[in-house]
C-alpha cells in the first residue's frame, strides 16, 4: 500500500468518527437537558471532518482562510443575532448550505464526466442547491416582513410559472441531452432557471405556512450535501447530507401533519384557496380588562396554562413568561405551556424561547395533551398567538384553516389573550376567539403587561 493509499484509508476512518460524532450530536438535539452539547458535537464533527480533508489539499493555506473567514462570521452572526431573528438565520443557513452544493456541481460540470449517473447527478445537485438557495432567500424575505408580494400578484405568478418551468428543463438537461443534442449553453439556462425557479418555489407560499417549508429547505440542503458528497466521493458529506436530508424532511412531514394538511397542499395551494363562504370579518364586542384586574382573576385561579406564540417573541416576553409562571406556582397555582408544533415561524421556535428563559422542558404541554382537560384549566393565557388558537379551525368549515388542530383555548374558562391589536394572525385569518364570552383582550406590548402582573404579584 502506497503513501496515497494510507492517507486515503486514514481520512475514511476520521470520516467514520465524525459521522458517529454527527449522529451522536443530532440524537442529543431531541433532549433541552443535552441539546448544547448536542450542538457542539456535531459542530466538532464537522471541524474534524474539514480538518481531515486538508492533507492530500494542493494549497491548504486557502481552505484555512476560507474556515477562519466563514468562522469568524458565523460567530458574530451567533452572537449578535436576537432570539426573534432565529427563523431568518436559519433560511439563511439553509440557503448557503444550497448555494455551496449548487457551486460544487458546476464546478464538477466543467471537469470530465465519467458517465451517464454522475451527468445526472450533477444536473440534479445543482438544482437542488440551487432552489434552496434562493428559496430560502425569499423565505428569509417573508420571515422578516421585508418582502410583501401577494400570492395574487402578477410577480407570483410569473416567478411560479418559471419554476415549473425549470422543472421541466430540469428533466431535459438530465435525461434528453443526449439524444437531443443542444447548439446551445444549456447549462448556462439551466444555472438562471434554477435560481429563479426557486424563487417561484417560495415566494406564492403564505407566512403561515413558513414553519414547513422552512423544515423542508432544511431537508433540500441535506439531500443536495448528499449528492455533492457522491459526486465527490467524500463520505462524512454524504453521512451529514442524509442525516439532514432525512431529518429535515421527517419534521416537515410532522409539521403538515400538526396543520393537518399534506405537503402538497402547503406548498401549491395554501391558505388562499379558501371556500369563498369562510368569514373575512368577525363581529362582536371586544372585552378589554386591564393589568389589575387579571391579577385578580390569576390570583385566584388553581390552573393556568400559557400558550406562547410569535408575539412573544417579538416582545422578547420570554423571561417574564418564566417569572410570571414561577410567582403562580408559589401561589400554589398549577402552569402548564401549551406549545403548537407551527407556533412562531419556524419548527420548535417556542421551545428555543422557553428554553432559552429557563423554563423546565417537563412542564411544556403539546394540543393532544392539554386538550382533552382544557374545561379544568382555570385561566388560558394566550401571549401572541392566534392560528394556533383560532377556533374557526373547530367550528367554522367555511374557514381558510377548518381542519387544522389547535390548542382549544377557547373551551378554558377564562381566556386572557395578549396583544398589541385586533389584527390577524400570519396566516391572515380573524380569529373568532377575541370576542367569545370567555375571553378577556389584554392589550399593549406582551412584555410589559406581563411585567405588570409580575409587579402585582411582588407588591
Amino acid at each position: 500500500m502506497n503513501f496515497i493509499d494510507n492517507i486515503s484509508s486514514f481520512q475514511n476512518i476520521i470520516y467514520i468518527f465524525s459521522s458517529i460524532l454527527f449522529i451522536s450530536g443530532i440524537k442529543m438535539l431531541g433532549k433541552e437537558d443535552t441539546a448544547v452539547r448536542g450542538n457542539f458535537l456535531s459542530a466538532l464533527a464537522m471541524l474534524i471532518a474539514v480538518s481531515v480533508t486538508l492533507i492530500n489539499i494542493f494549497n491548504p493555506l486557502l481552505i484555512i482562510i476560507g474556515i477562519s473567514i466563514g468562522a469568524l462570521v458565523g460567530s458574530l452572526i451567533a452572537l449578535k443575532v436576537k432570539m426573534t431573528s432565529i427563523p431568518e438565520m436559519v433560511a439563511l443557513f439553509n440557503g448557503f448550505g444550497g448555494l455551496a452544493t449548487f457551486f460544487i456541481a458546476w464546478s464538477e460540470f466543467n471537469s470530465s464526466i465519467d458517465n451517464s449517473f454522475q451527468y445526472i447527478l450533477i444536473m440534479l445537485t445543482v438544482y437542488i442547491g440551487g432552489v434552496t438557495f434562493s428559496g430560502s432567500i425569499i423565505a428569509y424575505g417573508k420571515l422578516s416582513e421585508r418582502l410583501k408580494i401577494a400570492k395574487t400578484s402578477i410577480i407570483t405568478k410569473l416567478f411560479t410559472t418559471i419554476f415549473y418551468i425549470s422543472l421541466v428543463y430540469l428533466f431535459y438537461s438530465a435525461a434528453l441531452t443526449e439524444i437531443f443534442i443542444p447548439t446551445f449553453d444549456f447549462f448556462t439556462i439551466l444555472l438562471v432557471l434554477t435560481l429563479l425557479g426557486g424563487v417561484g418555489f417560495v415566494l406564492p407560499i403564505g407566512g403561515g405556512d413558513m414553519p414547513v417549508v422552512i423544515s423542508l429547505l432544511n431537508s433540500f440542503s441535506g439531500i443536495a450535501a448528499a449528492f455533492a458528497g457522491l459526486l465527490l466521493l467524500n463520505n462524512v458529506l454524504i453521512v451529514a447530507g442524509s442525516l439532514v436530508g432525512a431529518s429535515g424532511l421527517i419534521l416537515t412531514i410532522i409539521m403538515a401533519k400538526a396543520m393537518n394538511r399534506s405537503i402538497g397542499n402547503i406548498l401549491f395551494v395554501g391558505y388562499a384557496a379558501s371556500s369563498p363562504s369562510s368569514k373575512s370579518e368577525e363581529t362582536g364586542e371586544v372585552k378589554p380588562i386591564n393589568v389589575s384586574d387579571a391579577y385578580l382573576i390569576l390570583e385566584n385561579a388553581n390552573s393556568v396554562l400559557v400558550i406562547p406564540g410569535y408575539g412573544m417573541a417579538v416582545a422578547q416576553a420570554q423571561h417574564v413568561v418564566r417569572e410570571l409562571g414561577e410567582l403562580l406556582e408559589s401561589n400554589g397555582t398549577e402552569v402548564k405551556y401549551g406549545i403548537h408544533p407551527v407556533a412562531g415561524r419556524m419548527p420548535g421556535h417556542m421551545n428555543v424561547l422557553l428554553a432559552e428563559a429557563n423554563v423546565p422542558y417537563d412542564v411544556l404541554v403539546e394540543p393532544e395533551d392539554v386538550n382533552p382537560m382544557m374545561d379544568t384549566v382555570d385561566v388560558a393565557v394566550v401571549i401572541g398567538a392566534n392560528d394556533v388558537v383560532n377556533p374557526s379551525a373547530t367550528e367554522e368549515p367555511g374557514s381558510p384553516i377548518y381542519g387544522m388542530p389547535i390548542i382549544e383555548a377557547h373551551n378554558a374558562r377564562t381566556v386572557f389573550v395578549l396583544k398589541r391589536s385586533m389584527s390577524s394572525g400570519f396566516a391572515g385569518v380573524q380569529n373568532p376567539l377575541f370576542f367569545k364570552e370567555n375571553t378577556r383582550m389584554l392589550f399593549g406590548d406582551a412584555k410589559d403587561s406581563i411585567g405588570g402582573l409580575v409587579s402585582e404579584f411582588k407588591e
